[in-house]
């Protein structure tokens, strides 16, 4: 399950006045009916929500290093992570490390607590750390859905179509990754195509393969074409997803492909990824302490691979029902984890991946909305820096959903809002409304209303919010039926950012010939 990524269930630049014309130019393209307006990334002003305290912080640390230094991880069939292991100072036995207390800490010292990753259209770039949130779609599905054709097998096409949502959609500041699996082509060649879409069909920023060593390496190598082989040694331009095979284990296929990232340079996320009661502890205490654990170790290994390379402190906590085994979203005990794990994190000085909009429901039902709020808000709360699965998960991760993910776009929106905070400028303060209207009033037609009511509220594309009688009129539709819609809309505007044709040929010639030297896979 750890070579997978996180699918079937169970796995600005610019300164203050940018980001400002930036917010006031997307809600202009909001009233002219445009999407290709990117919200920047969130610059959070809310403090991070904690729930343990310095005791209890200090306490799951301490945890940790005892299970770093007495039980230890494994690193499977990759004799040279071993061998690293070895010359760093820790205690290899068979495939199990031991590590010396303070070892992973001191090794992390070189790890960047924020870092850029740049996109092909440097307006889109993101930070990663420190006050930054950046919001990335679903990962990983096999399956997509929509109220057309229902649930099926990912396609190509679905992959480009979500490619295309995902830059359509002004609360998403990334293009992610495995958006959907494209099960039509063979799967030692299918990550070529999905590369080549996320830097054909947007000019956000992207992630690359993980399956295999050798596609990590694809994946260099097409960024590389894009943005130079220099710039790419010297800046983050791709972000990949590393799963600890839990408990306590790393694998040879995930190892390959995080020596291939970290030595080129480019960002790792290293998740742990959890269903508390079957691959961790059932208490919170017990899950964060692995967690820690296996970040401490993965992470530190990007730094022998290369000190200074980009590292994130990733988790995937869920819990599993204790009836049927089948994993939960939305309860209240991964929420405790995620807001742990922020908390350790900041203490490590690196940047924290967690959170999405996560659901166990089949369909855009009550269940699939209350679920992916209740993960959601405390992904934000928690001062979460990268939130994979932003957008577009279903049924625990195996299905991609059209409309799902242009309704947790519109929460996106939400929590862009929510996370500016209170504005206490002149005229947030609205004194001048105050003594206009005095006693008895109203504010509907005072000056400071009418200068401000485009702006005032958030104002959903998926929402209604009109008389039950006007609703009747207009169809009666679903929040569903209307996300429908409102998905077919965006593809229908949907324009191709504008790429060299040089770096295009290059790119298509790269792809045929890495094809041509290959068998077909489909298992």
């Amino acid at each position: 399950m750890g070579t997978t990524d996180e699918t079937a269930g169970v796995d600005e630049r610019g300164g203050r006045r940018r980001r400002a014309s930036g917010g006031a130019e997307a809600r202009r393209a909001k009233r002219s009916g445009s999407r290709s307006v990117q919200l920047p990334f969130i610059r959070r002003t809310l403090a991070e929500q904690t729930v343990l305290d310095e005791e209890g912080l200090a306490l799951i640390e301490k945890n940790a290093d005892t299970v770093l230094e007495e039980i230890g991880i494994e690193f499977r069939e990759d004799p040279e992570a071993l061998k690293m292991w070895r010359e760093a100072g820790a205690d290899v036995s068979g495939e199990r490390v031991r590590f010396p207390k303070g070892l992973c800490r001191e090794l992390l010292k070189t790890a960047p607590q924020t870092f850029t990753q740049h996109a092909r259209n440097p307006e889109r770039s993101v930070e990663i750390g420190g006050k930054a949130t950046v919001f990335a779609p679903v990962y990983g599905p096999p399956f997509v859905r929509d109220l057309d054709n229902g649930r099926r097998y990912g396609t190509i096409e679905d992959f480009q179509n979500l490619v295309k949502l995902a830059y359509q959609a002004p609360a998403l500041h990334h293009s992610g990754g495995t958006v959907c699996e494209p099960v039509d082509i063979p799967v030692n060649k299918r990550h070529l195509d999905m590369v080549y879409a996320h830097i054909r069909y947007s000019d956000k920023p992207f992630m690359g393969s993980v399956t295999a060593p050798e596609r990590a390496a694809d994946s260099v190598a097409m960024a590389r074409m894009v943005f130079g082989e220099e710039f790419v040694d010297q800046n983050c331009v791709l972000i990949n997803l590393i799963n600890v095979n839990s408990p306590m284990v790393f694998d040879a296929t995930m190892l390959g492909a995080l020596k291939t990232y970290a030595r080129a340079n480019q960002g790792t996320i290293v998740t742990p990824f959890i269903l508390a009661g079957a691959m961790s502890p059932v208490t919170v205490a017990g899950t964060l302490t692995q967690v820690l654990a296996e970040v401490l170790a993965g992470a530190a290994f990007t730094q022998l691979c290369r000190p200074g390379a980009p590292v994130i402190m990733g988790t995937f906590a869920s819990s599993i029902s204790m009836q049927s085994g089948a994993p939960t979203f939305g309860t209240p005990e991964p929420t405790l984890v995620l807001y742990g794990a922020a908390q350790l994190a900041r203490r490590l000085n690196l940047p924290f991946r967690s959170g999405g909009s996560l659901c166990a429901s089949k369909v855009c039902d009550a269940q699939a909305a209350y679920e992916s709020a209740q993960t959601l808000t405390p992904t934000v709360m928690a001062g979460t820096n990268f939130v994979l699965h932003a957008a577009g998960w279903l049924e625990g991760g195996l299905v991609s959903s059209y409309e799902k993910f242009v309704m947790d776009c519109d929460q996106l929106a939400m929590m862009q809002q929510l996370s500016r905070g209170v504005d206490l400028s002149e005229n947030g303060q609205a004194m001048d409304a105050i003594r206009e209207v005095g006693p008895g009033s109203h504010y509907l037609g005072c000056a400071h209303t009418q200068a401000n009511f485009e702006t005032a509220f958030y104002r959903s594309p998926v929402a209604d919010n009109n008389s039950f009688e006007q609703w009747l009129a207009e169809g009666s539709k679903t929040a569903e039926e209307r996300a429908n819609g409102l998905w077919k809309k965006w593809l229908a505007e949907y324009e191709a950012p504008p790429l060299d044709e040089g770096i295009d040929e290059a790119l298509k010639e790269f792809i045929e010939t890495t094809k041509a030297s290959m068998p077909d896979a489909f298992g």
